[in-house]
């Protein structure tokens, strides 16, 4: 079934893969919703529930993965988001981030720019592989407005865009 299917269709599924199974959720239980009475009818609306959450949630995923094939290759472990790249990585502590910024480079994909006080910033391509980890990440940021990085994301600027910053704590 590899050869039938073409690269770039494969791609594209891939991608919206969480939208495939929140329709395919969303649309068996509209069927169990409309076929059954009681606890099966009960469970359909649940599924109906569960597959619209799915959906929206995929759209946002797939909003975010801009693509592949990029340098280098992210990994979040224990809190820490790692990235290996050909020249140049690190590593920033997800709890001690201070600053997200979204910043062009010369190849054309831009960079997440990831800043702890008291180590390099981490530059990490948007097509990196597994970039996609990145989501979950900036999902725990307090105050991270998700469609602010999305549209961010889709214009890319010539500038660097600031995503988040971390609230400065207060004495009292």
């Amino acid at each position: 079934m590899h050869n039938f299917v073409r690269p770039q269709t494969r791609a594209l599924l891939w991608r919206w893969r969480e939208v495939l199974l929140g329709v395919a959720v969303l649309m068996w239980g509209g069927w169990l919703a409309a076929t059954s009475l009681g606890v099966i009818a009960g469970f359909g609306w649940f599924l109906i529930m569960l597959g619209a959450v799915t959906v929206f949630t995929g759209i946002q995923r797939a909003r975010f993965r801009t693509g592949d094939g990029g340098a280098g290759v992210v990994h979040v472990d224990e809190r820490e988001v790692i990235y290996f790249g050909p020249v140049e990585g690190g590593s920033v502590s997800i709890e001690a981030l201070t600053l997200v910024e979204l910043a062009p480079f010369e190849s054309g994909a831009h960079r997440w720019v990831l800043t702890e006080p008291g180590r390099r910033q981490l530059f990490i391509p948007t097509d990196a592989e597994h970039a996609e980890l990145l989501f979950d990440v900036f999902g725990v940021l307090n105050g991270f407005e998700t469609q602010r990085m999305l549209s961010a994301l889709k214009t890319q600027s010539d500038h660097p865009v600031v995503i988040w910053q971390k609230e400065p704590d207060r004495l009292h």
